[in-house]
């Protein structure tokens, strides 16, 4: 169960990265509303991870999520640049993700 709250909270974070743009700094009342609710969420989520998950790996896997999700939807909804080297890069993010969750994270 913590895994998937941690997925969750990492889920959590890239909406409210992605809020921050849709708020135009916290000028826009609803975008606003809605990134501080994802923000909450995305808190208290990644707090009840950490109850069984070392806060080194869960740490780096909630901000990993957010930054992968956050890079790849600013290419998709903003046109952020999509360059071979920042795929790769958003590969290697990934990867380390992937590596953290198999070499455990879970305390005693």
């Amino acid at each position: 169960m913590p895994w998937i709250y941690l997925v969750l909270a990492g889920l959590a974070e890239i909406g409210w990265a992605i809020g921050l743009k849709y708020s135009q700094g916290f000028t826009r009342l609803w975008p606003s509303v809605g990134t501080m609710a994802a923000m909450i969420v995305s808190v208290v989520l990644l707090a009840m991870a950490t109850k069984h998950l070392s806060i080194g790996t869960a740490y780096a896997i909630w901000t990993g999520i957010g930054a992968v999700g956050a890079v790849l939807l600013g290419m998709l909804l903003f046109g952020e640049p999509a360059s071979p080297l920042r795929l790769a890069c958003v590969a290697l993010v990934v990867l380390g993700i992937v590596g953290l969750k198999l070499t455990g994270g879970a305390h005693g």
